[in-house]
């Protein structure tokens, strides 16, 4: 399945947002949020400062149930979430994208548009029953979110390092038995 650019960007990012309350944790400053949101396009208010941070850090226990739910449950916590949010679905074109949809003002404040972005994100998850996407990491000892928007439903591990601390125990283990 691929989904619209707007909905794989926002999956995208609350992934992102919820892993970086693991160890080691990021996003703490004005200055990693900014990076985020240029790498993720947001746009919109930004007040650049600790308590936007903190706004942000504060959502992210929510997105981490939205993201790990299992489809029932994930619809109504879109729905109140988008209710909480007075969220009205509107399409939008902007800094070269094409028709896609915004839900809140892009003066609200930052968590705001966070939450109500991923939650619009997720619908098109629920409805297409694609919630096999959205998973924890394979690695016995991390807890990270992982988003496989692959064809082949290949991805298993939340980043790099543990795919490749994996990799290495497998091969280790395979270079015991073999001696």
């Amino acid at each position: 399945m691929v989904f619209a650019h707007d909905t794989a960007m926002a999956l995208q990012a609350a992934v992102t947002l919820v892993n970086s309350a693991l160890e080691p944790v990021t996003l703490t400053t004005p200055d990693e949020l900014d990076e985020f949101l240029s790498d993720f396009g947001y746009t919109g208010r930004h007040d650049g400062d600790q308590a936007e941070v903190d706004a942000v850090r504060a959502i992210l226990p929510h997105l981490r149930v939205l993201l790990t739910s299992g489809r029932d449950n994930a619809a109504s916590l879109v729905n109140e979430m988008l209710f909480q949010a007075k969220a009205l679905p509107q399409l939008s074109r902007h800094d070269g994208y094409d028709w896609h949809l915004h839900a809140v003002a892009p003066d609200r404040p930052l968590a705001d548009r966070i939450t109500v972005e991923t939650a619009m994100a997720m619908i098109d998850v629920i409805r297409a029953d694609e919630l096999s996407r959205l998973g924890i990491c394979a690695d016995d000892d991390c807890e990270g979110l992982v988003l496989d928007l692959s064809r082949n439903r290949s991805r298993r591990f939340c980043s790099t390092a543990c795919g490749n601390r994996n990799a290495v125990a497998a091969y280790r283990a395979r270079q015991a038995s073999a001696t």
